[in-house]
């Protein structure tokens, strides 16, 4: 488990830069092949551990806010050119390039490597399938970092300093690199110097710990807390799944959960939806406010609109309930014992009435 304690700011789950300040949500992650550079880049997602943890449970297809734990990682990397996903296949939210080491379990190396014949892209985002936090602000500051600067990596550290070499993105030329080294090592200590030819394309690297390959890469550390914490036991599960609750995140959380089972990819400013269904709640009546969102959703999905779309329908339904309230406050109270009813209003004519 990586650590994880909460910070001052509730939503510094969606990018906890300690010199940014954090707006009303996650930001939009970047659209696919738009990350640092004219090629973008690529991600490898590991989710083939056996979660021995977790009893042995399908520890990607775990739920934490409603959604499974791959499915929130995948999110997170939406902007990458191709996506990689090493483990067995399972249905995703949205479509991937499966892999698989050989043989199957032997590790997060070989892993690795797997999924790396799989990319182009010289920036490649390296993550693992428990990370609850993660979100498309911290993969792009990981990116940027490592475009601005000449190491070979640039990875997250916890709450306690520790290394995450699987919250990170490095250069697929220096992961190449060290990964051919380290089978031609394996190689030759199993076989004789002899033997030791470039094993490149198929490495066998099971079993060996990732911190052989962390340890031969320059890298730069980014401290976060949050982004870096990883659900490895039941108690890190239940963590995550109380932090989304509350306060500060819970309708961040509802949005992204609710676009991607509706499958909406549609960023739009959920104060105006609030300050909108405020005026109906109260200008017109309390059911009012989630039948007119619903209208003004319906109208911008008519209009066949973006986030323009949504604004400009909110503005005209935030103006009638104004005009409805202003109304209702200039309408002059009834008379003492006359009936508050429309002079042409129909007499209620039940049996009962």
């Amino acid at each position: 488990m990586t650590a994880y304690e909460p910070v001052g700011d509730p939503r510094a789950g969606s990018d906890p830069a300690p010199d940014s300040e954090a707006g009303p949500g996650p930001d939009p992650a970047p659209g696919p092949g738009t990350g640092p550079g004219p090629a973008g880049y690529d991600a490898v997602v590991l989710a083939g551990g056996a979660a021995r943890r977790l009893g042995g449970a399908d520890k990607p297809g775990l739920r934490v806010g409603g959604r499974a734990l791959l499915d929130r990682v995948l999110a997170a990397c939406a902007g990458a050119r191709t996506t990689v996903v090493v483990a067995e296949p399972r249905p995703t939210a949205r479509p991937v390039t499966w892999a698989r080491e050989d043989p199957p379990g032997g590790g997060p190396l070989a892993a690795l490597a797997a999924g790396l014949r799989h990319t182009t892209a010289e920036h490649v985002l390296v993550v693992s399938a428990d990370l609850p936090f993660l979100a498309g602000p911290t993969v792009g500051r990981l990116l940027s970092a490592l475009a601005a600067g000449d190491a070979d990596g640039v990875l997250l550290t916890d709450a306690d300093g520790r290394d995450q070499p699987l919250v990170a993105a490095y250069r697929a030329s220096a992961l190449r690199r060290e990964l051919a080294a380290l089978a031609r090592d394996r190689a030759g200590r199993s076989a004789g110097a002899a033997d030791a030819t470039d094993t490149a394309d198929t490495p066998d690297l099971t079993g060996l710990p990732l911190r052989r390959l962390t340890g031969a890469l320059r890298l730069t550390r980014l401290p976060d807390a949050v982004a870096s914490f990883d659900c490895d036991t039941w108690d890190d599960i239940a963590t995550a799944r109380a932090r989304i609750r509350e306060h500060g995140h819970v309708l961040d959380e509802w949005i992204s959960a609710a676009k991607d089972e509706l499958g909406i990819d549609l960023d739009v400013d959920i104060k105006v939806l609030l300050d909108l269904a405020r005026d109906a709640a109260h200008g017109v009546a309390r059911p009012a406010a989630p039948l007119t969102t619903f209208l003004v959703g319906y109208a911008a999905g008519r209009a066949q609109g973006g986030p323009e779309a949504v604004a400009e329908a909110a503005r005209k339904a935030a103006a009638l309930a104004l005009r409805w309230a202003e109304e209702a406050a200039a309408e002059p109270a009834p008379a003492p014992g006359k009936p508050d009813v429309a002079p042409d209003a129909t007499p209620d004519t039940r049996p009962d009435a």
